[in-house]
C-alpha cells in the first residue's frame, strides 16, 4: 500500500469522521463537471490564500475577523481594529475547509473555533442572541453606533452551524448549539409582518425589513429551523418575490447586486429543490447570466473573461453596484468576488474570468490572500485591501464548486433540512 502524505491523512480523518469531501465531479445546473487540472490548481490556490486571511487577520484572544486588511502583509496582522460579525462567520467556515485540505495545522484550527465559540458564548456583547455588526477585534464592544443587525448575526449563525456539524468535538458541538438555541428570532419581527433589519440601543428597531427575496433566505430558515425560538413556517412568505427581465432573462430579483444571490447559497444547498416559488439555484444561474450579458453590453470595459461587479471598494469608496438594472455609477471597475461567488452557477464561465484576471493583472490585482477587492484597468486602480465578507463567499463559493464540502457539511445539521421541508421544498425532478 502506497505512504499517504499528510494531506491524504487529514482528508482520510475527515471522511472517517463525518466530514466528507465529495468527488470532483459534481452536478452543476443538471449537468456533471470534471474539473481539469489546471482549474483543479487555480482553485486550491485561490482557496488555500483565502483561508489563510481568516487565519492572520483574526483575533487569536476572540476569534473575530477583521473586516479588512492589506494583501501585502507577510503575515501580520493588519493594525486597524474594525471587526466584521459576518467576516468571522465567514471565517469559521474557512477554517473547516482550510482542516478539511490540511492548510493549517489540525490542534491550532481546533484552538482557534473553541476559542470563537466560547467568546461569542460568554463574553461578547450581544442582545437575545443577535450580535453588533460591527466591533473592536480584541474586546468585542460595539463599534461607533452600528446596529445589531440581523443578517449579520445569522452569517455568523451559518459559520457556527458549520463548525457544530464539521468537528466531532463535543466542546465545539455544545458551544455552537447554545449561541445558535439563545437566538431570539421572533423578536427581531418587532410584531411586524418581516424581520427588521436590525435594532439600536439608541432609537429601536429600525425601519427597513427583510421583505423583497435577496440574501436574506438564511434569516428565515434559520428562525424557522430553531429548536428553541422558532418561527412560524408561514414566515417564508412574508418576503415578495419580484421579478426582473432582462435581455430575455426572467428570473426572481431586487433591483440588488449580484451577492445578493450568492450567500445563503453558500451554505444552503438549494440544488434540485423547489418551493412553491421557484428552484432557487437555477434562479441565482439565470441571475449570474443576466449580470454577464450586463456587463458584456458595456465592451467598452467588458469582455467574455473581463467581467463582473458587486458591492466593492471603488476609487470613490465603498460603492453598491451591479446591474440589471444599472446600479451605482459603473465605471469598468472589476470585483473578482462577483465571478468567484458564482462560481456554482456558471462554472466555465467564471473560472474563465478569474483565471484570466490572474493571468492577465497577476500581482497588482493578486497577494497574499488572492484577488484583492477590486480594480479598475482603464485607470490603473488596483485597491491594497481584501474585505472578508467578499473573499469569504469567494472560497466558500470556490469550494463548493470544487468538492461540494460546504454544502454537505452544513446540511448535516438537522435543524437545516427540517426548516427548508417546513418551507415548502421538495425534488425538482425538472431541474
Amino acid at each position: 500500500m502506497p505512504m499517504l502524505d499528510r494531506r491524504q491523512v487529514l482528508r482520510l480523518m475527515a471522511l472517517t469522521a463525518g466530514c466528507a469531501v465529495a468527488p470532483a465531479s459534481l452536478a452543476f445546473a443538471g449537468q456533471a463537471l470534471r474539473l481539469n487540472r489546471d482549474d483543479d490548481a487555480f482553485l486550491d490556490d485561490l482557496i488555500r490564500q483565502g483561508c489563510l486571511y481568516f487565519y492572520e487577520q483574526a483575533s487569536p484572544n476572540t476569534g473575530q475577523v477583521l473586516d479588512r486588511a492589506r494583501n501585502n502583509l507577510k503575515g501580520a496582522r493588519d493594525p486597524r481594529r474594525l471587526a466584521s460579525i459576518a467576516a468571522t462567520g465567514f471565517g469559521l467556515t474557512a477554517l473547516c475547509i482550510a482542516d478539511s485540505h490540511g492548510y493549517l495545522p489540525h490542534e491550532e484550527v481546533m484552538e482557534r473555533v473553541r476559542t470563537a465559540l466560547d467568546w461569542h458564548l460568554n463574553r461578547m456583547p450581544q442582545l437575545r442572541g443577535f450580535f453588533y455588526h460591527f466591533t473592536d477585534v480584541e474586546t468585542g464592544v460595539r463599534w461607533d453606533r452600528v446596529e445589531l443587525s440581523s443578517i449579520d448575526t445569522a452569517i455568523l449563525l451559518c459559520g457556527v452551524l458549520t463548525a457544530r456539524a464539521y468537528f466531532s468535538d463535543a466542546k465545539i458541538q455544545s458551544l455552537a448549539q447554545q449561541i445558535y438555541e439563545r437566538v431570539d428570532w421572533p423578536w427581531m419581527f418587532n410584531g411586524g409582518p418581516a424581520f427588521s433589519m436590525g435594532w439600536k440601543p439608541e432609537s429601536g428597531f429600525l425601519s427597513g425589513r427583510w421583505n423583497h427575496y435577496c440574501e436574506l433566505m438564511m434569516i428565515y430558515l434559520l428562525a424557522i429551523g430553531s429548536p428553541t425560538h422558532p418561527v412560524s413556517p408561514d414566515t417564508w412568505k412574508a418576503f415578495s418575490r419580484p421579478r426582473i427581465q432582462y435581455a430575455g432573462f426572467n428570473y426572481i430579483s431586487g433591483n440588488d447586486p449580484i451577492f445578493t444571490h450568492q450567500y445563503s447559497h453558500a451554505w444552503f444547498d438549494f440544488r434540485h429543490k423547489r418551493d412553491g416559488y421557484t428552484n432557487y439555484f437555477q434562479n441565482s444561474v439565470t441571475a449570474t447570466r443576466a449580470h454577464r450579458a450586463f456587463c458584456l453590453s458595456m465592451p467598452k470595459w467588458y469582455r467574455d473573461d473581463l467581467w463582473g461587479i458587486t458591492a466593492s471598494d471603488s476609487m470613490r469608496g465603498y460603492t453598491v453596484w451591479g446591474g440589471p438594472p444599472s446600479r451605482g455609477m459603473i465605471d469598468g471597475t472589476v470585483v473578482p468576488s462577483a465571478t468567484a461567488g458564482s462560481l456554482p452557477f456558471l462554472p466555465t464561465e467564471c473560472l474563465r474570468v478569474q483565471r484570466n484576471l490572474r493571468a492577465r493583472f497577476g500581482n497588482k490585482a493578486w497577494g497574499r490572500y488572492g484577488f484583492v477587492d477590486a480594480f479598475n484597468p482603464s485607470a490603473n486602480w488596483y485597491n491594497p485591501d481584501v474585505l472578508g465578507i467578499d473573499l469569504g463567499i469567494s472560497v466558500l463559493m470556490a469550494e463548493n464548486l470544487r468538492t461540494g464540502m460546504v454544502w454537505q457539511t452544513f446540511m448535516r445539521n438537522p435543524e437545516a433540512d427540517r426548516a427548508m421541508q417546513l418551507a415548502g421544498f421538495q425534488p425538482d425532478n425538472l431541474a
